[in-house]
């Protein structure tokens, strides 16, 4: 079974199901392979227009927060790092962590401390995934925040957990200029998400 390129499908092909780590590890180096709900899925790499919108996300929130220029510092963001939660094995766009929990990145392949925040950015093939399966993997962990993000339709969707499950905090869209927590110490212009993206 081959995925479509770019992350332009339908929907993200499940190779196996109750898969284990090593068929995970035995997936071809240029797909993305997760392992969700005991289900092994694979999709292409991002598409370059995705890749574009996380790359102005990581520049925004990298300096200020991972950095501390311009911004109060204190987190780590890593991009695409793989994530252990139990028999889940998960790999978001965009993940960060308090410096005051994760004092210093290990040198490992992998991670099982859940991080304090996730952002996903939708493609066609990943974004029921993304909300479907992934979310409440998230909430499971313990992640206190996770952004999905939506390049097509050019929104950003802010959600916090509660106890277990999600609370929808906002919706942002077009070229607003916001506040998004966990990152409100700073305003992001979500206009600058889309540029070069071809969104409208």
């Amino acid at each position: 079974m081959q995925p479509e390129a770019g992350r332009s499908g339908n929907a993200m092909p499940i190779l196996k199901t109750r898969a284990t780590y090593e068929d995970l590890v035995a997936a071809p180096d240029n797909l993305v392979a997760e392992i969700i709900d005991g289900d092994l899925h694979v999709s292409p790499r991002p598409a370059m227009r995705h890749s574009l919108v996380t790359t102005e996300l990581i520049g925004a929130l990298g300096n200020a927060f991972h950095r501390g220029a311009g911004g109060p510092g204190g987190w780590w963001i890593l991009v695409e790092p793989e994530l252990h939660f139990g028999h889940d094995v998960v790999v978001p766009d965009l993940a960060g962590w308090r410096r005051d929990r994760l004092p210093e990145v290990p040198d490992e392949p992998w991670m099982s401390l859940a991080p304090d925040w996730v952002c996903e950015v939708a493609s066609p093939s990943t974004e029921r995934i993304d909300r479907v399966n992934k979310l409440p993997i998230y909430a499971r962990a313990g992640v206190a925040h996770t952004w999905l993000v939506n390049p097509t339709n050019r929104t950003l969707e802010i959600f916090r957990r509660g106890d277990s499950a999600w609370t929808l905090v906002a919706v942002h869209g077009a070229d607003e200029v916001v506040r998004a927590e966990p990152f409100d110490a700073i305003e992001l212009d979500l206009g600058a998400l889309w540029i070069g993206t071809g969104a409208r």
